[in-house]
């Protein structure tokens, strides 16, 4: 069975505001997550989180800490996954748009109440992303 690998980076700022991408292909229903992606040959974990953060936002980051790994299958694709969770520290950069894969709609801080009302890609996620806001750890 194939297996797909990536990475996510959880970015909280000092407002205690999360950053978010807004997600999805043409013409389907677009979603909010945090930013992440696949990991390509020969790359960590931590390189990938690094790099997909700077494609989807423009933030240089660096990592701070494994937060945690999510693993599961999706049916539609038929395909096992794991994905490696960091908490994540901005450096320099400035909000940009430059992904690739032309999945990225839009960039947003946001604040945990208002991530309580988005349409999230990964819902499973919100719980963690509230610990992470409200006590500053798991």
């Amino acid at each position: 069975m194939k297996k797909w690998y990536g990475s996510a980076g959880v970015c909280i700022n000092n407002c205690s505001e999360v950053l978010m991408v807004l997600q999805g292909r043409e013409n389907e229903l677009k979603k909010w997550t945090i930013p992440s992606g696949g990991r390509e040959e020969g790359e960590s974990f931590e390189e990938c989180c690094i790099r997909e953060l700077k494609e989807e936002t423009g933030y240089d980051v660096e990592v701070i800490q494994t937060l945690h790994t999510k693993t599961g299958y999706y049916k539609e694709y038929e395909i096992e996954f794991e994905v490696q969770y960091f908490l994540l520290n901005v450096v320099s950069g400035e909000k940009k748009i430059q992904d690739p894969d032309n999945l990225i709609y839009d960039i947003s801080w946001k604040s945990i109440e208002e991530i309580d009302l988005l349409d999230l890609s990964y819902p499973e996620d919100k719980e963690f992303i509230r610990k992470l806001v409200e006590i500053g750890e798991l």
